[in-house]
């Protein structure tokens, strides 16, 4: 089931072939099972990994209301894509090189995570019929969220697995805005890491 040859190299140089065929014959899966459906069904955010057709690597994250990823059917996955920076790194990267990893973490409950490889590609709102989403789902994504969906990213499912919780935290829910406030946490979505400053100067000294 694995693609990459250095998987095996690797494997046979450090003695582990025999533990990696025992996890590739019963953790791993070209689909989703009922038990994926349901934990993707509940998750409120994703990590995604992209590379462009050169292999320069981007990862990125994604989050909405439990569900907001959509399991279209067991080798079907959709996210929407809301208004962001205009930068678009991963989808430009999807354009180049259609590989795409995701990670689903449940920080709150399992403390187990998900790992979906496949191939990816962009759709447009006026093809979302070749996904068969409801009207109704469409209106509902947008709902809870708030904010219109400008289009979708579809991952064709090509390997799911478990990532085991031994290291994965266990984490608490907060009042973001409370906790912002309590905190005295600066303005997060404008220049947090002082870039313009940093630029500004550099630009003087020069």
């Amino acid at each position: 089931m694995p693609r990459q040859t250095g998987e095996q190299i690797l494997q046979d140089k450090y003695n582990t072939t025999r533990r990696a065929a025992a996890f590739y014959n019963n953790q791993m899966l070209n689909h989703l099972n009922s038990d994926m459906e349901s934990f993707i069904s509940e998750q409120e955010m994703v990590f995604i990994s992209t590379s462009d057709s050169r292999g320069h690597c981007d990862s990125s994250f994604r989050a909405g209301y439990p569900g907001f990823v959509r399991v279209i059917d067991k080798t079907t996955l959709a996210y929407p894509e809301f208004r962001g920076n205009g930068v678009m790194a991963s989808m430009g990267n999807i354009t180049e090189n259609p590989h795409i990893g995701l990670m689903f973490i449940d920080f709150f409950e399992s403390s187990v995570g998900l790992h979906v490889n496949g191939r990816a590609y962009i759709c447009e709102n006026k093809e979302l019929e070749t996904l068969q989403l409801s009207e109704e789902a469409i209106n509902d994504i947008q709902k809870q969220n708030g904010k219109k969906v400008e289009r979708w990213v579809v991952i064709e499912v090509e390997e799911a697995f478990i990532h085991c919780s031994k290291h994965i935290p266990k984490l608490k829910k907060g009042d973001k805005q409370i906790e912002n406030q309590e905190n005295n946490i600066k303005k997060v979505d404008g220049d947090y890491f002082n870039v313009k400053q940093n630029k500004r100067n550099s630009s003087v000294r020069s």
